[in-house]
């Protein structure tokens, strides 16, 4: 799909005209008005369409009027859903030619359809032999360098959503690391043999059950005199059985987007170099298959994080914190000022937030607070959650320092806590996106499948 920025949206040959309706008032086009709004009483509530032909006297063959609803109702998030409605019903209608014309909008809205326009040209049809009907161009009038900049973001969500969608047989450890080598950027890839002398002995046990190898991947975006170094860390379980302690067939069958938190860093880093921002930014993923094989890791082992810090396994399918605590030294030992985890990592989280928000904990509030804005601004919603030293007492263990899981109560918070034994002296923020990451069915701007969480939220928090 190519979007076009012109002059005169309304003289352009196009298959659709797309006009704004909000209630009670009238759109920027008189033909629109005479039928829709005086004939046939069209109200525009948000998320109502309306569909006339222009009978050859005009440029577009045909109108469609969005409703937008109340004017003191709307918002950004109100427009970037109401124009992947718009694209979305063009689609029905096999248009291949689409403009806009939203210049009654009294904001800079080219950030916020750039999103709803992407988000509805994206399908995962790779496996498909026939494929989905897509928009070939699309034409409006708006503020062409911020477009095209959130068209860069897209991309980069693009690639993340695409990542998160694979079957776990193509999105290996092995695959996410030749992915990383491809962007252009400082690159490692650390082996098994590497993390071994490292004493990452945390990362190691979860994927040794496994016949795909180790990845550890560290990708680093350099500038000069950065204004700051951010680390950012996504959980990468390529694939999730639980281990021994297995899940059940139905908790299973999404399980490839288990790695939703290193798609989102891929993402971001396949960008970093076009976004080009003042800062130094490390993307890291500790890479493996929790596979409950031969040699797999056992309820009941001990083992050692990087920092020498032990660890009692209570049980194998809370692997996702044990890549993050290795990872998490790691990162804190690289110097940067900030260092930012993304994962799904807790079914508890998507129990107190459902599928609408991602929880977020840390060690230093106004960097919480200042992520969180971030996702606000860009249309993903985080919610601060507590992390009272109380919680603290369930992940106690008699023969180790810690054991890998606590009580069920809180869980997401005491997977923060038990995370913040692993960092330090950096400030740290980790976000929990297992209800976020991946729909079971649409909603609002999203279609059934993986969601590219993260990627716009901390693309604009390095920006900022």
């Amino acid at each position: 799909m190519k979007i076009n920025v012109v002059a005169d949206v309304k003289n352009t040959e196009c298959d659709i005209l797309i006009v704004n309706q909000f209630e009670g008032e009238k759109t920027t086009e008189e033909l629109a008005n005479k039928y829709a709004v005086e004939e046939d009483k069209f109200e525009g509530k948000f998320g109502q369409t309306y569909l006339l032909p222009t009978y050859g006297k005009q440029p577009a063959r045909k109108i469609l009027v969005v409703g937008f609803g109340k004017k003191s109702e709307f918002n950004s998030d109100k427009f970037r859903i109401a124009t992947y409605k718009a694209v979305k019903k063009a689609m029905q209608m096999k248009a291949k030619k689409v403009a806009f014309d939203f210049s009654a909008l009294e904001f800079n809205w080219a950030e916020q359809f750039a999103y709803g326009v992407y988000f509805a040209d994206y399908s995962f049809d790779k496996y498909k032999t026939k494929k989905d009907d897509k928009i070939e161009e699309v034409f409006v009038n708006c503020d062409e360098s911020l477009l095209r900049r959130s068209e860069i973001i897209m991309e980069g969500m693009k690639l993340t959503r695409d990542l998160a969608n694979e079957p776990a047989a193509f999105a290996t450890p092995t695959k996410l690391a030749e992915v990383a080598q491809s962007f252009g950027l400082d690159t490692k890839i650390y082996e098994k043999e590497d993390c071994e002398k490292m004493g990452m002995g945390a990362y190691l046990a979860v994927g040794q059950g496994s016949s795909q190898p180790h990845k550890f991947i560290h990708m680093k975006h350099s500038c000069p005199n950065p204004r700051k170094k951010i680390a950012l860390i996504g959980k990468g379980i390529t694939f999730d059985s639980g281990g021994l302690d297995i899940k059940p067939p139905s908790s299973m069958l999404t399980m490839r987007d288990d790695m939703s938190g290193a798609a989102c860093v891929l993402g971001i880093m396949s960008k970093i170099k076009e976004l080009a921002p003042d800062v130094e930014v490390h993307g890291i993923i500790a890479a493996c298959e929790n596979m409950p094989g031969c040699s797999a890791y056992k309820p009941g082992d001990i083992l050692t994080a990087k920092n020498g810090k032990t660890i009692e396994v209570d049980n194998t399918d809370a692997e996702g914190r044990l890549t993050l605590a290795d990872a998490l030294c790691y990162a804190s030992e690289l110097g940067v000022d900030e260092v930012i985890d993304i994962a799904t990592l807790t079914g508890a989280c998507m129990v107190a937030l459902g599928n609408v928000a991602a929880g977020i904990v840390g060690n230093d509030c106004e960097m919480v607070q200042n992520v969180i804005s971030a996702a606000k601004e860009v249309g993903e919603r985080y919610w601060e959650l507590p992390m009272y030293e109380e919680y603290k007492e369930s992940l106690k263990s008699e023969v180790a320092d810690m054991q890998n899981t606590g009580s069920r109560w809180g869980g997401a918070s005491t997977a923060g806590l038990f995370l913040k034994e692993f960092v330090k002296d950096v400030k740290w923020s980790h976000i929990d996106i297992a209800g976020v990451a991946f729909m079971d069915k649409p909603m609002n701007e999203f279609i059934k499948g993986a969601s590219g969480a993260g990627v716009r939220a901390l693309i604009n928090y390095i920006s900022k």
